[in-house]
């Protein structure tokens, strides 16, 4: 059976009424992901914010009434919530409450499938439930079941404050052993070119990493369906090959105790060569999702990478003045299609052209009967210039520096061989 859910908002005044409405737009999305059915939605102009139940006691009043009326079994407020707003709304309302935080962590919770994103989600469910665990010896019990109770588990949510420092504890231990993994593996790859996809949940990061790399990466019309970063390699060019790395979805306020647990995972973009910044060219709300975007990668430490606007289902656009606005707007940007692969040529030649500046050209002289040597240098790049002199041959290779200096060094061991 579905939750019968009432959300509310609270705006600072009646110029910004349409900006909550546009919010809470957005919250109805991650609700309907979480497994709800939003039955009504009330927004409150208020400029100043109750510290006791963060609306006005009017408006208390009607969201009982309106619980009553529509059987409502649960509230979800767009703001964040104090451990005491929350308590004070459920004793007056007499419904379960929680706020966008919570909902967006049971969606993680939801979504998690491998064991990292599942100590990822549990750490920061735990350090959310921290906070209101203090001073109120409030049982988690009373909530019961249900969207924003998913992940630790209600067992784990009612043990007292020492018990769950003591699992916190552990999970940060299990998630700096995780580091320790990525990094080695990310020591792996260092010589090649990495792309990462950034952007706001449900951009069309996956669908365009599948169009890209020929992957079979899971697409979902739901936010956050991706938590786990996928690498797949991607060929610009004859032996020039670039690894892809899909990540977890942005949104706006993004719970700071996913962005800390996450950062193992968000890790994947501080390392990267260049970030592609995915954009759903077809959103009504863009400009406002590429500024939370950008917010999100210089909270991460990201801010000063070098970035490339990617403007993804373009199919969508049905107006062309759109398009043309946004190619005025973003020029020097990419407009694609990862649905029906339009554009992805012209993204991957203006890629080549990145890519090119970082390569190198060596020169390799090798006895002309040892295809073996040849053949290892077709490989570690491409060979703008082959010519025979004398017995020998002589090879002009493009390539990225580090797989250069490597084959040096096996041409070289071979011939001392």
């Amino acid at each position: 059976m579905s939750w019968r859910i009432l959300l509310v908002g609270v705006a600072g005044s009646s110029r910004m009424r349409w900006s909550k409405a546009d919010s809470l737009e957005e919250l109805a999305a991650l609700t309907a992901t979480a497994g709800g059915v939003v039955v009504e939605r009330l927004i409150q102009v208020r400029p100043k914010i109750d510290p006791a139940t963060f609306v006005g006691k009017g408006m208390v009043e009607n969201l009982h009434q309106t619980c009553k009326e529509h059987h409502i079994a649960l509230l979800i407020f767009d703001e964040v919530l104090t451990p005491t707003q929350q308590r004070n709304l459920e004793d007056a309302i007499q419904v379960r409450v929680i706020d966008r935080a919570a909902l967006i962590l049971d969606i993680f919770a939801l979504h998690a499938r491998t064991a990292e994103a599942k100590i990822q989600v549990e750490l920061a469910q735990l350090e959310y439930q921290r906070t209101r665990l203090t001073g109120f010896g409030v049982e988690m019990s009373r909530l019961g079941g249900g969207i924003g109770t998913r992940g630790p588990g209600e067992t784990r949510l009612e043990v007292d404050r020492r018990r769950l420092e003591q699992r916190i504890t552990a999970l940060r231990k299990d998630l700096k052993g995780i580091d320790r993994e990525r990094a080695v593996q990310r020591d792996r790859r260092t010589e090649m070119f990495r792309l990462v996809l950034a952007g706001y949940t449900n951009a069309g990061k996956s669908t365009l990493l599948n169009r890209m790399t020929n992957a079979d990466v899971k697409v979902s019309d739901q936010l956050f369906a991706t938590l786990d970063p996928n690498t797949k390699p991607w060929q610009l060019a004859r032996n020039v090959n670039v690894l892809v790395t899909d990540t977890v979805g942005f949104i706006r306020n993004l719970p700071t105790q996913l962005v800390a647990s996450f950062r193992s995972t968000l890790s994947e973009v501080l390392d990267a060569s260049l970030v592609l910044h995915v954009v759903d060219a077809s959103d009504e709300q863009i400009d406002r999702k590429i500024d939370a975007v950008n917010e999100t990668l210089a909270a991460i430490g990201a801010g000063d990478k070098p970035v490339l606007m990617v403007f993804t289902k373009t199919d969508r656009v049905f107006d062309e003045a759109v398009l043309k606005r946004l190619k005025r707007s973003y020029a020097r940007s990419a407009f694609v299609s990862g649905a029906t692969g339009d554009g992805i040529d012209e993204l991957k030649a203006e890629l080549m052209g990145r890519v090119g500046r970082g390569m190198v050209t060596r020169t390799f002289t090798v006895p002309e009967h040892r295809l073996d040597l040849v053949s290892l240098l077709h490989d570690a790049g491409r060979v703008v210039q082959e010519e025979q002199l004398k017995g020998k041959r002589r090879l002009k290779v493009t390539g990225f520096k580090q797989s250069l200096a490597r084959a040096r060094g096996k041409v070289d061991a071979a011939l001392r061989g």
